[in-house]
């Protein structure tokens, strides 16, 4: 299939030059005269490649035109390859162009062969990207439970949204036995590959230690030595991790939202106990906190994707308005609660959420 190139350029000459170039080597051509053409052709059409010129006819030395141009480009499409031209190239405006998100930079008058390399170059690169993304996708939505596990005397409902594609929110629901389930969220830190490639990793050590250890604190303990050691420094982990078997809860929070846990007559019990957050202090000593359940309570966990979603103000959503929410409604089966939390923070956010989010409702019947 051909790739589609968008070449902007207010100079007829340079754009049925590039146009005579590009042609012959496959590409479809679509042309943009000025700063808004180029908006206009993003908005309404997909494509492989933008070559654009850094000067226009209102700045024609500067490039600052043309930068702004690559700024309102980015709000459109983050992943677009971007070749950046400009015959008055000097290496701090190439360095700029690139940190407002160019891919590459030529001057004109330019090589031919260099040019056609590097449209191709960034081309296969994002092909490439792309692929590891679909990969990625596929890898995180394989380690998603599969289904909510039964366990008696309690009703279980969750939903997980990463901002992209992918993201580094961390949920899992693991049975331990016929009465027996670990409950596990947790936040990673950054955005989109990179932080699901270490939520899989996470994920992976969970499984593998929830069934050998004795206790929520004994696991935290060994995520958390198993996260340092081979972590990078700026790399960090907040978890909850619980185990509900019968009537009780054991848990330890490491540096995560605590979740919250509404009694019937309307008491609320903040989960803190634990310790730091994972894969800073190797030698931190965990905390591990266990409470009865009772028949009625509500037990909300979270990641700060729904407390830090905010509206057309800049409001965040918050614990405080969660928490109310949730002890007005603790009446409510689990998955109707769910649904109503859902709900009200895409009604209070416009829909659009800042972050990851994960939401666990367990009723306890």
């Amino acid at each position: 299939m051909a790739m589609r190139a968008l070449i902007a350029d207010d100079q007829p000459d340079v754009i049925e030059a590039l146009r005579l170039l590009l042609k012959p080597e496959g590409y479809q051509i679509e042309t943009a005269n000025s700063p808004a053409s180029v908006l206009d052709n993003l908005a309404t059409g997909e494509f492989d490649v933008l070559l654009m010129d850094l000067n226009y006819a209102r700045d024609t030395t500067s490039g600052q035109e043309g930068l702004d141009l690559l700024r309102s480009v980015r709000q459109l499409d983050r992943e677009l390859p971007v070749v950046v031209m400009t015959a008055w190239g000097s290496v701090p405006l190439a360095v700029e162009a690139m940190r407002d998100g160019a891919q590459d930079f030529v001057e004109k008058p330019w090589d031919n062969s260099q040019l056609l390399s590097t449209v191709r170059r960034q081309i296969d690169r994002r092909a490439a990207a792309q692929e590891e993304l679909r990969e990625a996708v596929t890898t995180q939505q394989a380690l998603l439970p599969k289904r909510i596990p039964q366990i008696p005397g309690c009703e279980i409902s969750v939903a997980w949204s990463p901002l992209g594609q992918v993201g580094g929110d961390y949920l899992d629901l693991i049975p331990l036995g016929e009465r027996s389930v670990g409950i596990a969220v947790g936040d990673v830190s950054g955005k989109g590959v990179p932080a699901a490639l270490l939520m899989s990793n996470v994920q992976a050590a969970v499984r593998a230690l929830a069934p050998e250890t004795s206790g929520t604190r004994d696991l935290t303990g060994k995520l958390n030595r198993i996260l340092c050691a081979n972590t990078a420094a700026n790399k960090f982990v907040t978890l909850f991790y619980g185990t509900i078997e019968g009537r009780k809860l054991t848990y330890t929070n490491a540096g995560h939202n605590p979740p919250l846990l509404v009694r019937a007559d309307g008491e609320q019990v903040l989960l803190e106990r634990g310790g730091a957050l994972l894969g800073v202090f190797p030698d931190w000593v965990y905390e591990q906190g266990e409470i009865a359940l009772r028949p009625g309570d509500r037990l909300v966990l979270f990641s700060d994707g729904i407390t830090d979603a905010e509206n057309a103000r800049g409001e965040a959503f918050g614990e405080e308005r969660l928490f109310r929410m949730v002890a007005l409604n603790r009446t409510l089966d689990a998955d109707t609660l769910r649904k109503k939390v859902i709900a009200a923070v895409a009604d209070f956010s416009g829909g659009t959420l800042l972050d990851d989010a994960t939401l666990v409702v367990i009723a306890i019947k």
